[in-house]
Parts: structure tokens; sequence; C-alpha cells
């Protein structure tokens, strides 16, 4: 069994079927839900806000050691500013009333992405976040808020030439893991595993970087439909790929 992935046998329908280290997901699909069900796309926010709870649970008992979920991309900021509002104040209640839960399950929140152009009372409550829940050694539970692949590439190039023209790296060692180690990501395992829900089959600016021997895997149901039934098709799909990094099969 390799370092990555943990065969689950607990049950019958989970036997030799291997769980990801770390799963990244992209929360795709909620407006499209509300549309088919004649619901404002607030509801349909507000319904995959219960699917994020359901796969941190799901992650928790199958033995995910990180979960990665695309809650606000920074191309996100052009829709319609009732929106943006509205997927702000669902965060806020989040925290408000999950907070203490996820505490006490031994997770922790981590918040990756551009913090400078939130206000100061988003800042506080990422803060709040991260702090009450540094000391936990469970799922590592990673919201990427205001996030975009490109800018933290950007970002980490920027450090770097820093750095090399204050003399702290020499150019010439510079080499993946100089990039990997200046990213958001920097000491977590990259994902195995990229799920993405509503039938859309693209990363749109999701974890670019990490992402290159990714497993993607695309299903059909919105986000708020996310289920055990999907988060377990899921995991088989990915238990029967291949997986070569560049190599040749032994």
């Amino acid at each position: 069994m390799s370092s990555t992935q943990a065969l689950v046998s607990k049950e019958p329908l989970l036997e030799n079927i291997k769980v990801p280290k770390h799963i990244g997901v992209i929360m795709d699909g909620n407006g499209r839900w509300a549309k088919a069900r004649g619901l404002p796309r607030s509801e349909g926010h507000r319904a995959g806000v219960e699917s994020v709870r359901r796969i941190v649970e799901l992650s928790i008992r199958y033995g995910v050691q990180c979960l990665t979920l695309f809650s606000f991309s920074s191309e996100n900021w052009r829709r319609p500013p009732e929106e943006v509002n509205f997927i702000f104040g669902l965060l806020r209640r989040f925290v408000a009333s999950d907070l203490a839960r996820l505490a006490a399950q031994n997770v922790r929140i981590r918040i990756i992405g551009d913090r400078d152009s939130l206000e100061a009372g988003m800042k506080s409550i990422i803060a709040e976040a991260e702090s009450k829940t540094a000391a936990n050694t469970g799922l590592d539970l990673i919201i990427a808020f205001n996030y975009g692949a490109k800018a933290e590439i950007i970002d980490a190039v920027k450090r770097i030439a820093a750095k090399a023209r204050a003399g702290e790296i020499d150019i010439a060692t510079i080499d993946e893991a100089t990039i990997s180690q200046h990213l958001h990501t920097q000491d977590l395992p990259d994902p195995d595993l990229i799920l993405r829900t509503s039938g859309e089959m693209r990363l749109s600016n999701f974890l670019l970087w990490q992402s290159a021997y990714s497993e993607l895997v695309f299903v059909e149901e919105s986000w708020p439909d996310f289920d055990e039934a999907v988060f377990l098709r899921a995991l088989q799909e990915f238990t029967d790929r291949d997986r070569r990094f560049g190599g040749v099969e032994s």
C-alpha cells in the first residue's frame, strides 16, 4: 500500500477500495440545481452548505487526511453583488454554527487564497476558525476562498524572485520543490483526486500546480445532490485508475 493511499475494508462494499490521502473538490452546480427547481440561486448555495457538512463527515469516516474545498474563486467577484454577499454570509454562518463541532472532531481548518482584499470582519472570521483548530491533528479541512491558482503561482514567483534578489536563494537551485514550498499548500501533500460535480470537465483555476498528477473525476450530480453514493462512486473510479506518475506499468 502506497503512502498516499489507504485500504478500507470495514464493510464489504468498501473492500479493496483505495481512499485518497488528499481530495480536492470543485463544488459546482448550486445555481443550476436551484434553477431546475424554480428556486433562487441563493437556495442552491444554502443547499450546498449541507453537502459541505456531508463530505466533511464522509472524509472523517473513511480516513481522508486532507480535504480541499473550492468555495469562492477570485473570478467569482464577477457575479452579482447580492449573490457574492449571500455566499459570504453563508461562510459566516457556517463558521458560527459548525466551528465548535469541527474543533471537537479534531478537524484543523485552514483557509487559502487572497486575504488582503477581504474586509476586516471576514479576516477576523478566518483567523478565528484557524486559531481555534490549529492544534488539531485529524482531518485537514482546507477552504479555498477568494482563491485562484494562477494568482497563487504568480505570488510564489514574486516571493522567490525577491529572495533571489536579496541573495537568499541561488537562481541555479530553483526547482519544482522551490515553487511548491512557496505556494499556499506548501506543507500539504498534492491532491490524489480532484472531484468536480455538475458534469463540467475543467479545473477552473483550482490547484493547477498541485494537480499535475491528480486523478480527475467528474460526476453529473450537482453539488447540492452530493451524498455518500456519489462519494463512493468517485472512490471506486479512483481505485480503478492506473497511477503511473509518468512511468510505465510494472
